[in-house]
């Protein structure tokens, strides 16, 4: 019974393939995660219940009591030419 070896140069050539695939596989997965991540953060912002703008608070204010003045002072002013 005879064993067939392979060269050395060979399996570090399929290894260094493998773990190429290997990353691209993992890129292609991570990219994708992140752009699903992306579409459902969008759908939550946009299920969110929109805020109804501005809101008015309308006040009637009464006015406070004015009592009767203390003294009437009248002023006259003239000018000269």
């Amino acid at each position: 019974m005879t064993v067939h070896e392979e060269p050395r140069n060979a399996r570090r050539a399929r290894s260094s393939r493998r773990r190429k695939v290997g990353r691209v596989v993992l890129a292609v997965v991570g990219l994708t995660l992140a752009f699903l991540l992306g579409i459902a953060f969008a759908e939550t912002l946009d299920d969110r219940p929109a805020s109804s703008g501005t809101v008015t608070d309308v006040r009637t204010l009464t006015p406070l009591p004015q009592g009767a003045p203390v003294r009437t002072v009248t002023l006259t002013v003239t000018t000269t030419p």
